[in-house]
Formats: structure tokens, sequence, C-alpha cells
């Protein structure tokens, strides 16, 4: 699909913000990725299945317009730091659970779920756009 029939396919789809080029990016509340234009995913049509649609381009997103929202400044800070919490939780050592005789037994529970914690970040985001 050429470029600026692209962009005319976003500026028509996309009826929660405006496009102005297809460099401009988005912040995926499902996958956590930034996406620009160029890489959201187009899918239907005339020759496709039924209506265009519009998608994430990271693999088993399944987020819609809706869904991306303006990076802005405090948004990717927020994200930068949630990025750097699991960075950090991956990188310590397993803890030991001790049971009811005192036998520390490895405990297997990821720290922090990251997924649960970037939920939580993104619900504000998807009430208010």
């Amino acid at each position: 699909m050429a470029d600026d029939e692209k962009l005319e396919v976003l500026r028509r789809l996309d009826q929660f913000r405006q496009w102005h080029s297809l460099d401009e990016k988005r912040y995926c509340l499902v996958c956590g990725k930034l996406i620009s234009g160029r890489q959201i995913q187009v899918d239907g049509g005339t020759r496709g299945n039924g209506p265009l649609r519009l998608g994430c381009p990271t693999e088993k997103c399944n987020s819609i317009t809706m869904d991306w929202v303006l990076p802005t400044n405090e948004v990717l800070a927020k994200v930068e730091k949630l990025v750097a919490e699991e960075r950090k939780a991956r990188e310590m050592p397993p803890t030991a659970v001790t049971t009811d005789n005192s036998t520390p037994v490895p405990s297997h529970k990821p720290r922090d779920d990251f997924m649960s914690r970037l939920l939580k970040f993104a619900l504000p985001f998807k009430r208010y756009s």
C-alpha cells in the first residue's frame, strides 16, 4: 500500500487520534511498545477479508486504535521506569520460602508480575482516551 494511501486509511479509521504523518508514533497500551504509522498493519479491504482494519504490528498483540495513545513525556517516563524495574527483577536471584518445618524451599513465583503492573499503569489511559 502506498504511503499516501496508508496515511489516508489511518486518518479515516483511527477515530480517536489524528495522524499527520506515517512517522508519528503511538504507545500501545496492550503490548507496551512504541509503534509508528508505517508499522501499523492494515488488513482486509476489497481483496482481503471484508472491511479494512488497523492492527498493532507486535506479534500476538490484538490491540486496536483505541488502545494507542500519544507518547507524552509522562507516559514514556513511566514506561521506562517499569522496564527498568522488570530488568532489575529478572537479575535478582530467586528467593527461598521457609515451610512449616523450617526447611527453605526455592520460590518459583515471578517477582512483581510485569503484566499486572503494566495493566494497572495503562488502565487510566484507556478510560480517558
